[in-house]
């Protein structure tokens, strides 16, 4: 009888009553056909191997990481406060040392869910990870954190969520956004003015195929977590890199993902995209189960492998070896950013966001406070084309009594002014998560 080297969770929701429409990529069939076959394959059968039921994620539980307008109800369904309690159900069975790793293989995904929350973008309304992260922080008390997004999408949502957040490394290795959506994740993209160099992307060419993830990894992953060291590595582990997936143009495999997951070896793994549902999902999964398990997966093949898999072409591999040295610079060098503030003062960002599935149109005014104590206090102002303008304040989670002061003083005046339909206060450090509304929304 097979004994997993590593003790392993996992979680399934395939969200039998969500699905964007009944033939789009994110249905539920995306996980059915993976669950046919670790079943087939016997992988419950491995002592070691456990099945996990989801949580469901509360309120309080989004509110630590999103400002949902004008609230949390309004933008999500059962199945998403489902498949992020799916995320925190594998969270606590690590933590809490039911099992060695955990793998979320649950839907709908999150990853493209910002920090402000209007509706459903890149099919996500919140994002699984940061929920779970944030959870971790509260309940565990764990604060340097690793996100490793192997999507082949730019996880624009969970950038935008750590942006200021010194604490939270987040890496994302995806197709690069001139050829992709949702056009994001340059390389000069490293994080705001108190969290410069913990945000890292690295903008791989159409067509790269196992070389070429591999030695992203090797080369520009590892040297950077072995550097950051952090206590917990998540894996946002999308897997629409595969080479016959509809919507990407990569060429990665079943194999070379389960061998990827065992070289960044994560605590726990979330999944988020993947749209081939018969010919890859199952194969990739099984292999990505295998290597968290600590077990043997050189036999997970795809059935057209043979037919359809070409290796890298030389330029691609060469376009690739070229981004290492600017990929380690911005993280072991990032250029400090000139705008920045003087200390107690804000500085400003106007991001312009749309929502693609739902057809939003947002416009937002981010204000960060510069604090030598903690991380700054975050302000932002948001409004949508289905909604007037709403606010959200956010004391960080080492918030320092002057940022904690001036944020109740601002939520205060906000709430007093009947400028916002919506005013969401999130208090890291005193755990106060409050909300007022206009009731005409």
């Amino acid at each position: 009888m097979l004994k997993a080297k590593n003790r392993l969770g996992l979680v399934f929701f395939p969200a039998f009553d969500w699905a964007i429409s009944p033939t789009h990529p994110e249905r539920e069939e995306r996980l059915l056909y993976t669950q046919d076959q670790l079943r087939e394959e016997g992988v419950f059968d491995i002592e070691g191997i456990v099945e996990l039921k989801p949580d469901i994620a509360t309120d309080e539980d989004v509110m630590r990481s999103h400002f949902c307008f004008p609230d949390v109800r309004s933008v999500i369904t059962e199945s998403h406060m489902i498949s992020a309690g799916g995320a925190i159900r594998a969270a606590r069975a690590v933590l809490d040392g039911e099992v060695d790793r955990a793998f979320a293989l649950v839907r709908p995904p999150g990853h493209h869910a910002m920090k402000c929350v209007h509706g459903n973008r890149g099919f996500c309304n919140i994002n699984n990870e940061a929920i779970m992260l944030e959870y971790i922080r509260e309940h565990y008390g764990k604060r340097r954190i690793a996100i490793v997004d192997t999507d082949c999408h730019h996880g624009d949502g969970t950038q935008d969520i750590f942006w200021h957040d010194p604490d939270v490394l987040f890496i994302s290795i995806h197709q690069d956004g001139r050829t992709l959506y949702p056009g994001s994740g340059h390389l000069r993209e490293l994080g705001g003015p108190n969290a410069k160099g913990r945000t890292i992307n690295i903008p791989l060419p159409p067509n790269t195929s196992e070389d070429g993830f591999i030695y992203t990894i090797d080369n520009m992953v590892m040297p950077i977590l072995d550097h950051f060291k952090p206590e917990i590595i998540i894996n946002s582990a999308g897997q629409d890199n595969h080479y016959t997936d509809p919507i990407t143009n990569m060429n990665f495999t079943a194999h070379g993902y389960a061998l990827l997951n065992e070289k960044l070896n994560p605590h726990i793994a979330v999944l988020e995209g993947g749209y081939s549902i018969q010919g890859a999902l199952p194969y990739v999964n099984l292999g990505i189960v295998l290597a968290m398990a600590g077990l043997d997966y050189s036999h997970v093949k795809e059935p057209d492998y043979d037919i359809n898999y070409s290796p890298q072409e030389n330029e691609v591999t060469e376009y690739i070896k070229k981004l290492k040295d600017p990929v380690l610079d911005n993280y072991f060098n990032p250029k400090p950013d000139i705008d920045r503030a003087p200390v107690g003062q804000f500085t400003l960002r106007h991001k312009n966001i749309y929502y693609d599935t739902d057809g939003i149109q947002e416009s937002q005014k981010e204000q960060i406070m510069t604090c030598k104590d903690c991380r700054g206090l975050l302000v932002i102002e948001s409004t949508a084309s289905i909604h007037p303008v709403c606010v959200g304040i956010e004391i960080p989670v080492d918030g320092c009594k002057r940022c904690q002061s001036e944020g109740y003083k601002i939520y205060e005046k906000a709430v007093k002014s009947k400028e916002y339909i919506s005013v969401q206060l999130t208090d890291r450090v005193k755990k106060v998560y409050k909300r007022v509304k206009d009731p005409n929304y």
